[in-house]
């Protein structure tokens, strides 16, 4: 905008106006008036002006929708329009105080479980006590929380955020934007979404997953603009009928000075005022940390739940520190005199319930966490449903008049009266625990570094009952995950039919199979949002690990037993006394004849040699025979190759391997599937004595197996690759003796890579005359 400036100068005059002021102060000249101009010869001169404008650079948001939605995207195709995506890093693990003797206590144990690997020796069941006493003090640690440590855990930096929640919950989400009044605050985030189908208006405070986006949400701290976008959308939603859920999560309204002049008070007076007269049911949940007026702007509900962690204050445990100990050091003692954690504020009437948390709070499983909070909802939702306009409004207005209502000559009730009573000093259980445990871990530590030095003695441990009992255990979480994924109905089903089947000795129907992988497929897909996944997947690989080791340990004590065994038939075969006496006769010969080297002597003596080594094999495979050996005579000359074949190995099996792969792709098929659980059945109908019907049908069916199987490998590539390995072979070889350079075997059943395939899945050897 143009101005002219002047020379402060006495302007001196009669009959000046107010007028006059007015109009030349809006011509641009300040205190001059009109007349005084049109006197003063002023002039002014174009040039004098100048008139600039600058465009500020803005990120372009892509709406209505991006160029290439995904329509598979979760939380629904509407995802799109909110600028809240998925982290592209992950987030970097954050320890916190208390937790930190706890996560050096599992760093040891996985060391020690490194080590008893490398020793080669079996600790298993030691390692698996500690990793249960482990979880215990893991859980008495979690349950057993003082209140500070309740509110480091709600603001953890990793702790789900609302807009986590609420793309977990629910099936489809827009975000609205704007109070309408020229400010969109991205501190607190609404929007209308579905779960389970029914509508619901969602606000929330919104804070940063990293310190970029905790900038640009103001750490969750709302200005004005923020409480009327929230009251806006409550008239929204009361107009047309939607339920409201509000999340909580802030350390209180943003107390700056624009904030105070843009009215903050009285932004958050409007909605308390406004949320007692909503017609449609409310449900708050504290999901973090509920701080002050800030909190209680979009929390005057017919339900306040809370998250296991989460706190709600009038002020923080550092203020109430500095005020009253005059140093936030006393923060822990301010935290226990508040009583903000869940636990405190139910036993007070304040709030409703208590939402579980996994151990570890929130964000050591934000999907269970989710799937709790929706269950609350929808169990609370339920019941305020039930309930009238007037009944809704007088169940909030009689929730908030009963808080800290106390009157001189009335009997305070007994439960109120317990609840106000001085509390004990919390204990911090765990530590004492923990001490413990972590000698029993450098205790193990020291016998494993003990016997991977001098003893080989491996301990006697009961394996076999710990596997067993892993096993149950193992068992019993596969049932509570199939209860939680909703599939126990379909599983129970399946096992009525199957037990019929076995009841009257059928052999199981390709629909009957093709419901069992159709229900294992929908189970693993589900399995991974199953409260109890860590748990059963932690006792499964301890399972697998204990049994493979229990495995190789017998593998290799059966070895070393059956060496010895082998071992003392060998000597036996050659302390023999006709044995004996025969190797003493040649040996004899041997120095009798002179002869110095083996290549010296003569073919009589030769073959003399070789007949009695011939004798000494039959004998030793005879007496082998009796251990349940079957050992054969190894023809070097059938299995001698030159080496130029040898160098075709790897190509040949390379081929043989793409074989094998269309092959299974083949069997895989569901065409080719049901022909083999057909062919299964008729086989086991046919019995052992088939009649021509069935001799016909089993035969069609085989006949039309193999002709899939060989239009599966029949493609010119694998015809030319094979023409091509084949002609590179016969150039090679062609005069070693004993090989026509053909790629079979001897034996052309063996050869035809669909055999062992075919008969696998088929389940049956058998062939008719």
């Amino acid at each position: 905008m143009a101005s002219v400036s002047q020379a402060s100068a006495a302007v001196t005059g009669t009959g000046t106006s107010a007028s006059d002021l007015l109009r030349s102060s809006a011509n641009g000249v300040s205190g001059v008036p009109l007349k005084s101009l049109g006197r003063s010869r002023l002039g002014l001169k174009r040039r004098d002006f100048s008139v600039a404008s600058k465009l500020r650079k803005v990120k372009k948001h892509e709406y209505p929708w991006p160029d290439n939605p995904d329509p598979n995207v979760k939380g629904g195709v509407l995802f799109h329009l909110s600028p809240f995506k998925p982290l592209k890093e992950k987030q970097k693990p954050v320890t916190l105080d208390f937790e930190r003797p706890l996560v050096q206590l599992e760093k040891k144990i996985i060391d020690v479980r490194k080590m008893a690997d490398e020793t080669g020796l079996d600790f298993s069941d030691q390692i698996i006590s500690l990793e249960t006493k482990y979880q215990q003090a893991l859980k008495d640690l979690y349950t057993h929380l003082i209140p500070i440590q309740r509110v480091n855990i709600a603001r953890h930096p990793n702790r789900p955020t609302f807009l986590d929640h609420v793309f977990n919950i629910t099936e489809k989400f827009v975000e609205l934007h704007g109070d309408r009044a020229g400010y969109d605050d991205p501190a607190i985030v609404t929007g209308i979404g579905t779960i389970d189908g029914q509508r619901y208006m969602f606000i929330g405070h919104q804070k940063g997953r990293n310190t970029k986006e905790n900038i640009q949400r103001n750490f969750g701290m709302p200005t004005p603009h923020g409480y009327r976008k929230a009251l806006r959308m409550m008239y929204y939603a009361d107009h047309h009928g939607f339920p409201i859920v509000t999340f909580i999560d802030t350390p209180g309204a943003y107390a700056d000075l624009k904030s105070e002049e843009l009215g903050q008070g009285e932004a958050i007076a409007h909605n308390l005022r406004t949320m007692f007269g909503l017609k449609v049911p409310i449900v708050s949940i504290v999901m973090g940390e509920g701080g002050s007026g800030g909190a209680l702007a979009i929390g005057c509900a017919n339900k306040l739940l809370m998250l296991e962690n989460a706190v709600f204050y009038v002020a923080s445990p550092e203020a109430c520190a500095a005020i009253l100990w005059k140093s936030a050091k006393a923060s822990p003692k301010a935290a226990e005199k508040l009583k903000i954690t869940a636990t405190e504020l139910c036993k007070l009437q304040i709030a409703d319930g208590i939402i579980p948390e996994p151990l570890g709070g929130a964000h050591a499983d934000p999907s269970w966490t989710s799937q709790q909070i929706k269950n609350a909802i929808n169990e609370t939702m339920d019941e305020l449903k039930k309930m009238n306009t007037e009944e809704l409004l007088r169940h909030r207005m009689l929730k908030f008049r009963k808080i800290g209502g106390f009157q001189e000559g009335i009997p305070i009730e007994p439960k109120r009266k317990a609840n106000m009573k001085k509390k004990e000093e919390p204990i911090a259980k765990g530590i004492i625990i923990d001490v413990e445990l972590e000698g029993e871990v450098e205790k193990l530590k020291e016998q494993i570094l003990n016997a991977k030095q001098s003893s080989t003695e491996r301990p006697a441990l009961g394996v076999n009952e710990m596997i067993q009992k892993l096993k149950k255990e193992v068992d019993h979480e596969y049932s509570e995950a199939v209860k939680a994924t909703g599939l126990e109905g379909r599983l129970v089903n399946l096992q009525q039919e199957f037990s019929k089947a076995n009841s009257q000795d059928q052999l199981i129907h390709p629909s009957l199979n093709e419901k069992i992988r159709k229900l294992t497929e929908d189970f693993n897909q589900a399995l991974s949002a199953a409260p109890n996944y860590e748990r059963l997947k932690n006792k499964l690989d301890m399972f697998l690990e204990l049994s493979k080791a229990k495995s190789l340990s017998d593998r290799n004590n059966n070895a070393a037993a059956l060496k010895l065994e082998v071992n003392t038939k060998f000597r036996d075969v050659l302390n023999r006394p006709d044995i004996k006496e025969k190797q003493e006769a040649l040996m004899d010969e041997i120095r009798s004849s002179g002869v110095s080297t083996p290549g010296d002597l003569d073919d009589n003596l030769k073959k003399k040699i070789s007949e009695f080594k011939k004798e000494i094999e039959l004998e030793l495979a005879g007496s082998l025979k009796l251990l349940g050996l079957d050992v054969g005579v190894v023809n070097t000359k059938a299995i001698d190759m030159s080496e130029e074949v040898s160098l075709f190995k790897p190509k040949i099996e390379e081929l043989n391997k793409e074989i094998n792969g269309r092959i299974k792709n083949a069997l895989n098929s569901s065409d080719l599937r049901s022909k083999i659980e057909l062919l299964k059945l008729e086989v086991a109908k046919a019995g052992k004595s088939p009649d021509l019907a069935s001799k016909n049908r089993i035969a069609a069916l085989e006949q039309q197996i193999k002709r899939s199987l060989a239009k599966a490998v029949d493609t010119p590539d694998l015809k030319e690759k094979h023409e091509k390995l084949h002609s590179e072979i016969s150039s090679k070889v062609e005069s070693s003796e004993g090989f026509d350079g053909t790629l079979k075997k001897e034996n052309p059943e063996e050869y035809n890579p669909a055999n062992d395939e075919l008969r696998e899945k088929i389940g049956a050897n058998r062939t008719f005359a």
